[in-house]
């Protein structure tokens, strides 16, 4: 493994304790929903980090049809896949906090339905470029992906546009939305931590998807009969 990994797992990890620390032990208790509200500490920064890496995909994939870069291409697939997990942790901390709170797992609201239908966007994308098989499918995953970022904003402003059963914004949501200063400061090394976090996942995923590109490449030309590339000697070319 490369050093730069370890250095960012060994940041990650430091991070993530402390986050744990931050969420289960600094933070008071919330009064009006006790103990289960500490999830709140992962349910909000999983979404924001999927929320940053859906967006690295939208500008990899508009990068991607200006320039045709397979860097570009490779970087939008892995910050799909590593955004699709943060998104995944947000669907599944989001019931648990929902049944002790509002007495249901689920509920057809705004910002569930919003969030569900994103997840949905991004797995079809992965499926997409998982399981065709013609030329054109880096050009139409991007396009998805492109069309599929609407909905961030979307997620983000539902619950401002519309009246939902889900909590009100702690950010500019107007009189007593706002949190103490030491839950803030458990949700944004959470936070942080999460970004790190899923930057070296992003890293190591990037590095592989590059991998996996030149190895088709090296197909390619094998198929074509032109691998090894040729060598110029003395003049020549030769194979």
């Amino acid at each position: 493994m490369k050093p730069k990994y370890i250095i960012l797992g060994l940041i990650s990890l430091a991070l993530l304790v402390w986050g744990y620390y931050m969420a289960m032990y600094g933070a008071p208790t919330e009064q009006t929903m006790g103990a289960v509200q500490r999830i709140f500490y992962y349910h909000v920064p999983s979404a924001w980090t999927a929320f940053l890496c859906f967006f690295a995909n939208f500008i990899a994939s508009i990068v991607y049809l200006v320039k045709r870069s397979k860097g570009a291409d490779a970087f939008a697939v892995a910050s799909a896949e590593v955004g699709i997990v943060f998104c995944t942790v947000v669907l599944v901390t989001g019931p648990i906090w929902a049944r002790p709170v509002w007495g249901i797992w689920w509920t057809w609201d705004a910002r569930l339905t919003t969030t569900l239908i994103l997840w949905l966007i991004y797995v079809s994308y992965l499926f997409l470029r998982r399981f065709s098989s013609g030329g054109q499918t880096a050009v139409l995953a991007a396009a998805l992906a492109i069309f599929g970022f609407i909905d961030v904003p979307i997620v983000y402003l539902s619950i401002r546009f519309f009246r939902t059963q889900h909590p009100q914004p702690v950010i500019g949501g107007g009189e007593g939305s706002g949190l103490d200063p030491v839950m803030w400061k458990a949700v944004l090394v959470n936070w942080l931590a999460f970004m790190v976090f899923g930057s070296l996942v992003l890293a190591m995923r990037y590095h592989l998807e590059r991998l996996r590109q030149q190895v088709e490449e090296a197909h390619a030309l094998r198929d074509e009969g032109t691998w090894p590339p040729s060598i110029a000697v003395s003049g020549r070319s030769t194979r």
